[in-house]
This record gives structure tokens, C-alpha cells and sequence, in this order.
């Protein structure tokens, strides 16, 4: 068999593994997602090898999501980190036998500190589901390891259904965009949401001249602007490179004789300096435009680009 047969292979068992847990699917789902909205602490992840690295991913994406939480290593815990475990946290503990000897040992603590446990695992008989208040199915018809041993659709499985917690809590707290930019400031998406016109935009030796200038002037502006474009008076109108090769085409003999008021746009599209970068964007995305002057008070402050949003 092929290399790429073989990964075939395994995305058909791996797609056949995620299809088989909507089977699965109960209201303990419901139930869970209900119980970490109304919690006062935070969602504790806990898991002993690959469940643990799967364990990891889950948290990042519920913290970057609204879910206050963080990941506990349950050797760890069981040395001292359970001291940061308080009685109104959620315990989500990650097993697929759901018998890791780790994990197993936690619950005598969790019992008797009021913790609510949620677990997934495969078995749901088995001692970790058992004394859960919510346990979440994770079982798969097989592992796409030819030798049923390694973790491949299993672990599939536990990220699918860790994703599934992320998006409903979600979208029962109308979390938008807005919010994950605030916790990803320093990502491009972040950035647009969160970052102002005033901070990006280009507002030093900005290329200004009269109504009245000749050719020869707007084109040396221009040139030494290094925006290519001109701003006519105080943003009456504007004059981008294409409407120079524009004019050339169609007025060969009288392209010299032009004044920037003759070829200027009038009325060019602006932007408020306090405006963020999305909104910046936007307006450039359906004008169709790369350009717009940005405005403080009726005076031209500076010019946003469209190469100034992807850097």
C-alpha cells in the first residue's frame, strides 16, 4: 500500500471516529456546558499523556474563548497543585480507558473538596466515569494505528469533542469577534479590532498641493510622498497613480497642460482617526479602494493604506 493510500486510510477511520460521537451525544453535553457557565471558579483540565497534550490544546482554545480555566498535570497535582484547585473550580478530567492511575487518584480529593467532575472517556463504565457528574462519550469504532495501540482516532475524538465544549460555550455567551481580539492583542485580528486609524496611518510629509498644480509638481509630490498618491487642498480631492496612467491614455496631447483640479477625484473616501483598523478595512474592502485619508476635525491628519492592515 502506498503512502498516500495509507493516509487515506486513516482519514476515513479518523472522519468515521468523529462521525461515530454525535451517536454518542447525550444531555450530559447540555448538562456540562450548563454547569461551566454558571460556575463562579474556573475549568480545570486535567490528563496523563497524550490525553494530557489533547488536554492542553482544549484549555488554550476555552481560554482564548471566554472559559477561564488552566491545565493541571496530575502527577503534579498529586504533589502539591491541588492546592489550586478551589471548591467552586470544574474538574475536566481526560482519560480515554478511563482507569489512568493518575487521574484515578485525584477523585478521593475532588469528592471531598465539592468539585464538580466532568470526565471523557471511551468506557463509560469505568471508574473515572463513574464517579463523574457529567461524563462525555469519546469511544471509537477503532484507532487508525494499524496495531490498535498508538492514540490516533481516539485522540481525534477528545480534541473534536473539546471543540464541541468551546464553540456551545460560545455561543451561549454571544461571544464575538471583539472579544477574541482582546485576548489575542498581539494577533492580526487583534490588532484590527483593537487598534485605532491614528496608530497606523502614514502622517509624516504627507503629499499635499494646491488645486492649481501643474503636472510637473503633482508628479514629483507624488513621487517624493511615497504614497502614491496626492491630496488636493485639504482633502477636496485626491490623485493616485492610476488616474496619471489613466490620463496619459486618453489625453496624450493635453496630459501636461492638466491642473490637479482637472483630474482629481473629488470627495476621495475618508476615515475618522479614532476609527479601528477593521473598520478601515471594511470600507476599503467594499469601495474597492487601497487609499483613505484620515480625518481629525475636518483636517486631513493622514492616510491608511491597505498594506498597512497586513503587516
Amino acid at each position: 500500500m502506498s503512502a498516500i493510500d495509507i493516509a487515506k486510510r486513516v482519514f476515513d477511520i479518523e472522519a468515521e471516529a468523529i462521525t461515530h460521537l454525535k451517536q454518542l451525544l447525550d444531555d450530559n453535553f447540555a448538562r456540562s456546558v450548563d454547569a461551566i457557565l454558571k460556575t463562579q471558579g474556573r475549568l480545570v483540565i486535567c490528563g496523563m499523556g497524550k490525553s494530557g497534550l489533547i488536554g492542553k490544546k482544549i484549555m488554550a482554545t476555552l481560554a482564548s474563548t471566554g472559559t477561564p480555566c488552566f491545565f493541571m498535570h496530575p502527577g503534579e497535582a498529586f504533589h502539591g497543585d491541588l492546592g489550586m484547585i478551589s471548591p467552586k473550580d470544574i474538574f475536566l478530567a481526560i482519560s480515554n480507558s478511563g482507569e489512568t492511575e493518575e487521574v484515578i487518584k485525584l477523585i478521593p480529593f475532588l469528592k471531598d473538596n465539592g468539585n464538580i467532575i466532568i470526565s471523557m472517556t471511551g468506557r463509560p463504565e469505568s471508574t473515572l466515569a463513574k464517579n463523574s457528574e457529567f461524563h462525555l462519550n469519546i469511544a471509537v469504532p477503532q484507532e487508525a494505528c494499524p496495531h490498535q495501540l498508538a492514540p490516533t482516532s481516539s485522540t481525534t475524538a477528545t480534541l473534536v469533542m473539546g471543540d464541541a465544549l468551546a464553540v456551545a460555550l460560545m455561543e451561549a455567551r454571544d461571544f464575538q469577534p471583539q472579544d477574541f481580539a482582546r485576548f489575542h492583542p498581539g494577533g492580526s485580528l487583534g490588532r484590527k479590532l483593537l487598534t485605532r486609524v491614528k496608530h497606523e496611518m502614514k502622517s509624516e510629509n504627507l503629499p499635499f498641493i494646491p488645486a492649481t498644480a501643474n503636472m510637473k509638481e503633482i508628479i514629483h509630490t507624488m513621487t517624493d510622498g511615497r504614497l502614491g498618491l496626492c491630496i488636493v487642498n485639504n482633502g477636496e480631492g485626491i490623485i493616485t497613480d492610476g488616474d496619471l496612467r489613466r490620463q496619459m491614455e486618453e489625453n496624450t496631447d493635453t496630459f501636461l497642460q492638466k491642473t490637479a483640479g482637472d483630474i482629481m477625484k473629488r470627495q476621495p473616501k475618508t476615515i475618522d482617526a479614532e476609527a479601528r483598523l477593521s473598520d478601515a478595512e471594511e470600507m476599503m474592502t467594499q469601495q474597492k479602494i487601497t487609499s483613505l485619508l484620515v480625518s481629525d476635525q475636518n483636517r486631513i491628519v493622514g492616510v491608511i493604506q491597505i498594506y498597512d492592515l497586513n503587516r
